[in-house]
């Protein structure tokens, strides 16, 4: 528990849930991410610190999803025939 706690408040989680999935106990972590660099320091704690199976699943808020859309759209449209 300890190093769970450590790695909790250095990083400053948002939100931590814990879980079984397919058998395996499983802890998720929310938190912010400014740039895709921060990968590598987050995993490496719970890889080599604590042996777990790490996987990130980058999420965006609704505000996000608006901003987003209509570039994407001109994306979509641009390899249109």
């Amino acid at each position: 528990m300890r190093k769970l706690e450590t790695y909790i408040n250095k990083f400053k989680v948002e939100a931590t849930y814990f879980f079984e999935a397919n058998g395996n106990m499983v802890a998720a972590f929310i938190v912010d991410i400014q740039s895709a660099d921060q990968i590598p320091i987050l995993a490496e704690l719970l890889f080599g610190g604590m042996g777990a199976h790490v996987e990130f699943h980058p999420v965006m808020s609704l505000d996000d999803l608006k901003k987003g859309i209509p570039q994407a759209v001109l994306e979509v449209n641009s390899y249109r025939y």
